[in-house]
């Protein structure tokens, strides 16, 4: 299936997301705070878009980008490693790039990270020289040494990573970490990371030429003000205005807030979006500094 026979003059919008696994929960979870909604197929693998003319495809996270290179998706929710690997086996090969990043989802975090053994003295990345580093991402891990200037030997595996040490295969890991639990069951310890890691929204390099390009407008608009107030809370508050600049102070991760003067006193009635956790602690910080009926409100939607 080639590009032309799949994506020329479409006039609905593909994303690629993944069928099953870490990233599939939170990627439909943050369409849906877009405002779409589908009908799913009874195969489960495709959902017809209801509320806009924009459809999913269920697939495995490696073929997202693919697909995307292919014409058979337009956009696709993947993680960051996968992209760039992918990127990086094009660019090995000689052709051109055809996608790339466009927004970075805030979810599905991990790092690429360097491993070697519990007992070395690590001293930097000249130690690999001449080592053996297995990794299931050769392009990154080899453009990264590239990089660093170290000759080292790399071995490809698909999956166990962890393990090739301990079985002989490698003298260190190039992989993908989260918490480290795993590494330390092999007796390993992360010494850096290559990358760091998250669900990204992928998209062509080259911009669409029909009616894709307003749908993909809305989209990121939509998907922006999701990710905009995922953690944020309209404060509502009543400040005296010779204590606002020490109130302020304690706002500073807060847009410029709308104030007005309570019934021509020297009181201000205040309001904030405040982009930071709103603990107790801080609530109690901002009356000291002379803050009064401190209101915190949940952020359902917003549209720049």
């Amino acid at each position: 299936m080639t590009t032309a026979t799949t994506s020329a003059g479409r006039d609905r919008l593909r994303i690629a997301i993944q069928k099953n696994g870490r990233l599939s929960e939170p990627a439909r979870a943050l369409l849906a705070s877009a405002g779409l909604s589908w009908r799913e197929s009874r195969d489960k693998l495709f959902c017809y878009g209801e509320s806009l003319p924009v459809d999913l495809l269920l697939v495995r996270d490696d073929d997202i980008p693919g697909l995307i290179a292919d014409g058979v998706c337009d956009l696709g929710v993947v993680g960051r490693n996968v992209l760039l690997e992918q990127a990086g086996e094009r660019a090995e090969a000689g052709k051109p790039a055809v996608f790339r990043e466009w927004r970075a989802l805030g979810f599905g975090g991990c790092r690429l990270s360097i491993a070697v053994p519990e007992g070395w003295d690590w001293q930097g990345p000249a130690q690999l020289a001449g080592k053996r580093i297995a990794t299931t991402y050769p392009n990154q891990l080899r453009a990264w040494l590239r990089v660093q200037g170290v000759e080292a030997e790399i071995v490809v595996l698909n999956g166990s990573v962890e393990i090739a040490p301990r079985l002989g295969q490698a003298d260190a890991i190039c992989d993908l970490v989260s918490s480290g639990a795993t590494l330390a069951a092999n007796q390993l310890k992360p010494v850096l990371d290559i990358l760091r890691s998250e669900a990204v929204l992928a998209g062509p390099v080259a911009p669409f030429g029909d009616v894709r390009a307003e749908l993909a407008d809305l989209l990121l608009r939509r998907m922006d003000g999701v990710l905009r107030i995922r953690d944020s809370k309209l404060l509502l508050f009543q400040s005296p205005r010779e204590a606002l600049p020490q109130v302020l102070q304690l706002l500073p991760d807060a847009e410029p807030p709308t104030m007005c003067a309570v019934d021509g006193s020297e009181t201000l009635a205040l309001q904030a979006l405040c982009h930071g956790a709103m603990t107790w602690q801080r609530l109690e910080d901002l009356k000291r500094a002379g803050a009064r009926g401190l209101m915190v409100l949940p952020v359902e939607r917003m549209l720049a």
